[in-house]
């Protein structure tokens, strides 16, 4: 830490006005260091600057006034150091001594007709829990966990432990004996030691490395063990007391988070329907085999619910559990009862960001049961697929929509804005935040949106249960609060909610002329505004929206609503959501993406580069390995995603945007052992990397063939026209270049990657599936000179 005379930089955005500036930025980078100081230490620039190779260990920096007659403030930080804490410890199941083998065995001997005569839904559950933990008991052991905050390392193996004996055993007789031959034994077993933890590290890390894209949390785990901060809830503020106890801070957040919940005004008339049912959904759909089909798609590594069901149990036993889950499905969805276990949730509370010391900077991540989810997921499958038959589903929502995504909306959305601007046209776009969006859904006016679509009623009564009675408790070092009642809300952490949510805001744009789009609940809109009627016009859409929100009871978070003018004729007119005025903005953080007025990708560049950066500093910091076969598969997983994640949205244009991106490259390839002294170019070669320039445009091209021949063909009509076909030149899906004025409209996706589009050879176009599109354009690349796309 010191004085830096650098006042041309821009630390938040990691920027410089000089070469000497970007010189000095690099260097940090490049060094993966980073700086914490985010307020002026003299004048209105950041001088004095603390860095550090581990910023996760600087906490609560604050500027304050400066000493003496010194005209530069004083700058004070905490340095997290790491304190063994001892929290008591739990028993888990050891599915390393597991004998599955037994447990089948078992478990066919059960005649489960037999069992489940005469019982309701309820009962039948609970006779399965019962029987499936009696036997899971007898042949899957526990094993004590300690939850202190430090843990034995994950790479300690049985071997290293049984070397670290013999060290110490080898060094005690040293210390007694002092002889010769006591001091060559004690240095024989010091080096074996130290051989056995080198090669119990590289193995860890390699298996870490090749789970990392099916299994990240492992690659995080262990980096955060070897972390001083401890991560977790922090004392709380209460009516003016700091609670520090667990329970007592379980208790606060469970309080906090049931006090967003919507108490439900009288329903009154239901809205008619606004389409034609075109069939009626079937209510014999559900069979053994989907839930077989279900049981061997369970993700292992989730956590189990509160009715202690480990999933893992569940996968391994599928054969043997498919026909009793398949009979309490059954029964539940014709009855109607929803066993009480699908209804529990236990809430983890996550920090976002802010104070620590607020419950309101803290997100609930519920856990429910695996059982039920398992259920729920057949039900969001069946009712999806009625969904979908009849199009009841807006063309504007694209969250939790089969071959929709973030990507297709941003797409979709600012093509329509990039044109207009194109035309000489004034854009105004507004950004809308509902407040606790998925908490606060009314249950009674959801199922009468439920019902107005033709959901068989088997099914609503079904989701009507499954909503009632709902408890959940926040759990805090496994020390768990008391059950609060959810008053309201789709579930958070179940696989329904997310469905439901999109059927209750389906007819949020019925009615409004300007440009809707949607993702889940984040909503924009935006038309051109050349005029004070067509300003008028936009006004009257907000208006109706609130009219809409109010209607049912959903509320707009207004300091977060924001409008962005765009266009250099832009009349800058004020806007007002239910009487208060709309603030004003020249950047907005769109579906994880910046866009500015200018509809910029740099600062985009910049953040999605910080982003990669500070993942690369954690593989450095938190990997001992250098080799290629663990480093790779780090930087595929985990920092590679984030430089190109929605990138043909943002694809940089401008160079020094474009060399931002490949830095992060360039430096991940440095860090694997043998490639230091090598040039960029022979780094990706030996690697069989290409530059990320070039992997987006391979990344253009197959997002072209999903829009043209793909998944994505139901959005391409109003995004791309076709050209008139001449069996002189070209393939028969060439489409038209579309004419620009401006760079914003020449950079966008819908324009540049058509040019390149219609160059494909006609055999790769056609191709039938992506797969076979991916293989003749990567055959295409390389005779074009255009390589190693493979990783």
């Amino acid at each position: 830490m010191g004085d830096f005379n650098y006042p041309d930089i821009d630390w938040g955005n990691s920027t410089a006005r000089t070469v000497n500036g970007n010189k000095f930025i690099n260097l940090l980078h490049d060094n993966f260091m980073s700086q914490v100081v985010e307020e002026p230490t003299r004048n209105h620039a950041i001088l004095d600057l603390v860095i550090s190779n581990d910023p996760e260990r600087i906490a609560n920096v604050q500027v304050v006034e400066p000493l003496g007659n010194s005209d530069h403030n004083v700058i004070s930080f905490d340095v997290w150091c790491r304190k063994q804490i001892y929290t008591g410890a739990t028993k888990t199941l050891n599915f390393t001594k597991a004998n599955f083998s037994s447990l089948r065995a078992a478990l066919q001997g059960i005649d489960w007709g037999i069992m489940f005569s005469d019982k309701n839904t309820e009962q039948k559950w609970l006779s399965f829990k019962m029987i499936l933990n009696h036997y899971c008991s007898q042949f899957i052991p526990l094993i004590r966990k300690s939850r202190s905050v430090k843990n034995h390392p994950m790479w300690l193996n049985s071997e290293v432990k049984k070397l670290i004996g013999k060290k110490r055993k080898a060094f005690k007789k040293y210390k007694s004996e002092g002889t010769v031959a006591a001091f060559s034994e004690y240095k024989h077993y010091n080096k074996c030691c130290k051989t056995a933890i080198r090669k119990a590290k590289i193995e860890n890390e390699e298996r870490i490395a090749a789970e990392a894209k099916t299994n990240p949390k492992k690659f995080f785990k262990y980096i955060n063990s070897k972390k001083m901060q401890v991560e977790g809830v922090a004392p709380l503020s209460y009516n003016n007391n700091m609670v520090t106890a667990d329970t007592e801070k379980a208790d606060v957040l469970n309080q906090f988070f049931s006090s967003v919940y919507t108490v439900e005004e009288p329903v009154g008339q239901v809205p008619p329907n606004s389409f034609t049912v075109a069939s009626a959904p079937t209510t014999q759909w559900l069979a053994q085999d989907m839930v077989l089909k279900g049981l061997h798609t369970i993700n292992v590594n989730k956590a189990p619910g509160p009715d202690g069901i480990h999933p893992r149990v569940l996968r391994e036993l599928g054969a043997e559990l498919q026909w009793p889950l398949f009979l309490i499905f059954s029964d539940s969805l014709s009855s109607g009862m929803v066993p009480s276990d699908w209804k529990k949730a236990n809430v983890t509370p996550i920090f976002k960001k802010g104070v620590r010391s607020q419950p309101g900077n803290y997100r609930p991540v519920s856990l429910t049961s695996v059982v039920g989810k398992l259920f729920e997921g057949l039900l969001r499958d069946h009712i999806q697929n009625y969904v979908v038959e009849n199009g009841i589903m807006s063309s504007n929502q694209h969250g939790f929509m089969k071959d929709r995504s973030c990507q297709t909306n941003l797409i979709a959305f600012y093509d329509e804005v990039s044109k207009k601007l194109d035309s000489g046209d004034a854009v105004d776009i507004i950004y809308l935040d509902f407040a606790k969006a998925f908490d606060t859904v009314p249950h009674k006016r959801l199922l009468s949106k439920l019902r107005s679509i033709g959901l068989s009623e088997v099914v609503c009564t079904w989701i009507e249960n499954w909503l009632q009675d709902r408890v959940q408790r926040v759990v805090v070092n496994g020390t768990f609060s008391t059950w609060n009642k959810v008053l309201s809300g789709v579930p958070q952490g179940s696989v329904l909610g997310p469905l439901l949510f999109n059927l209750f805001i389906n007819d949020l744009g019925e009615g409004i002329m300007s440009n809707v789009s949607v993702f889940a609940d984040d909503t924009k809109l935006c038309r051109p505004v050349n005029s004070i009627q067509d300003v008028t016009s936009l006004q009257q859409d907000l208006d109706q929206l609130a009219i809409w929100a109010a209607k049912w009871q959903m509320r707009f978070n207004v300091d977060k609503c924001k409008v962005m003018h765009l266009g250099c004729k832009n009349m800058q007119a004020p806007y007002n959501l239910n009487g208060t005025a709309l603030g004003k903005s020249i950047m907005e953080k769109d579906l994880g993406v910046l866009v500015d007025n200018k509809l910029g990708c740099s600062k985009q560049c910049q953040a999605a580069a910080a982003r990669a950066n500070k993942v690369l500093s954690c593989i450095k910091r938190g990997i001992d390995s250098r080799e290629e076969g663990v480093i790779l598969p780090l930087y595929r997983a985990l920092v590679r995603p984030h430089l190109e994640y929605a990138v043909q949205f943002w694809s940089p244009v401008l160079k020094r945007d474009i060399i931002e991106l490949e830095r992060v490259q360039r430096r991940a390839t440095k860090l694997v052992k043998g490639m230091e002294s090598l040039s960029y170019e022979e780094r990706l070669a030996k690697l069989g990397l290409f530059t990320l320039e070039k992997r987006r445009l391979r990344g253009d091209m197959i997002t072209m063939y999903k829009y043209i021949r793909g998944s994505y063909n139901n959005l391409s009509n109003v995004l791309f026209t076709s050209r008139s076909f001449q069996r002189t030149r070209g393939h028969p899906l060439r489409l038209e270049e579309g004419r620009f004025h401006l760079n914003i409209r020449k950079g966008f996706f819908t324009v540049r990657a058509v040019k390149f589009w219609n160059s494909l050879p006609e055999s790769v176009v056609l191709a039938d599936t992506l797969y076979s599109f991916k293989k003749g354009l990567d055959g295409f690349l390389a005779s074009e000179g255009i390589h190693g796309y493979g990783r």
